[in-house]
């Protein structure tokens, strides 16, 4: 696939997740909606990270001429997915939550502030 290839898959995955996550952040949690969702959320989470590691950083140094510093929130995702689907299953609430907020904020707030910085993607297909 191609890089526009790629960022369209990408868009098409964490733009339903940051309405799903937002939703659920907002929701009352642990009823079946919230099980179900949280379910879809975490798969899109899943597969658009898997997506962006495949995605050349265009911005800031590169490790092996493709990764960079954005790709961490890739990593972030990977980890804190199953750690958070674990956690929920055993019963450690708190855990769960805390990586399933921190998913959030890292992996969409954060790491979607920076898809609209100058050089990327994202910014020259709005600002430009």
């Amino acid at each position: 696939m191609t890089y526009l290839q790629l960022a369209y898959v990408h868009l098409a995955t964490v733009v339903p997740a940051f309405i799903i996550g937002t939703f659920l952040l907002l929701k009352r949690k642990g009823s079946p909606l919230h099980r179900v969702l949280g379910k879809v959320y975490m798969l899109l989470m899943l597969f658009t990270a898997f997506v962006t590691l495949f995605m050349t950083a265009e911005v800031g140094p590169q490790l092996f001429g493709h990764f960079g510093f954005i790709h961490l929130f890739s990593v972030l995702v990977l980890i804190s997915v199953p750690r958070a689907y674990f956690a929920a299953r055993s019963g450690n609430i708190k855990l769960h939550r805390g990586n399933m907020i921190g998913l959030y904020v890292g992996g969409i707030l954060i790491a979607g502030s920076f898809t609209f910085a100058p050089g990327r993607l994202l910014h020259s297909w709005l600002f430009l």
